[in-house]
């Protein structure tokens, strides 16, 4: 049985793997750089949602953000997401939000909540022909660190499959039990991983 456990996002808490660089706005620019971190823009809200939803449409049938919920928080919250760039194509990414309660409902899933104080991770997400290769863990490590470098936030909060959460347990992440959010039709929106079977709950993790 999970159990539930809150802890707040210390920046000095991330350690990044060897190597990796420490901040995408710390990167310095350079026309189609080899690899480049940067949060998103409206510009990249097609080719995110190519990649989402050969990811899980073509899995599950459904799909955490649709079009228009892309393009919604990379309006609102443009910092909040962070993507991975080679040679100026996007091989990976994360979509989040800011949330004001203590667990997710289902408002959390389309929402963004400016005075909160957690990092809701809404999607995330790898390319195909870059899967396998560990690059969502290097992703999120990246991600969880320019989060650290936020003042405002405090945590970060995600919903995710049960087969996945050793996955986000090496990450720094700790289950803290089911969710009570409905993720099967007709409220699919905004789950970061779905669920094996529709309309179960999926499991709430908060960050180390």
């Amino acid at each position: 049985m999970s159990t539930q456990s809150i802890h707040p996002l210390k920046p000095e808490a991330l350690c990044l793997p060897p190597g990796i660089p420490e901040s995408p706005s710390c990167q310095r620019r350079h026309t189609l750089p080899a690899s480049e971190f940067r949060c998103l823009t409206l510009e990249d809200a097609i080719s995110v949602f190519e990649i989402e939803r050969e990811a899980f449409i073509s899995v599950s049938g459904l799909c955490p953000l649709y079009l228009d919920e892309i393009r919604h928080f990379l309006t609102l919250c443009p910092e909040l997401s962070l993507g991975w760039f080679e040679e100026g194509r996007l091989v990976a990414f994360i979509i989040g939000s800011l949330w004001d309660k203590e667990r997710l409902t289902q408002e959390s899933l389309t929402l963004h909540r400016p005075g909160g104080r957690t990092a809701h991770l809404h999607v995330l997400a790898v390319h195909r022909t870059f899967r396998q290769q560990g690059r969502g863990s290097v992703l999120l490590w990246r991600y969880l660190h320019h989060l650290g470098s936020q003042p405002a936030v405090r945590r970060a909060v995600l919903m995710c499959e049960d087969a996945l959460v050793p996955f986000y347990e090496r990450l720094g992440f700790h289950a803290v039990g089911p969710c009570a959010v409905t993720v099967g039709p007709p409220h699919l929106h905004g789950a970061p991983v779905l669920p094996a079977e529709p309309g179960l709950p999926a499991q709430e993790q908060r960050l180390l």
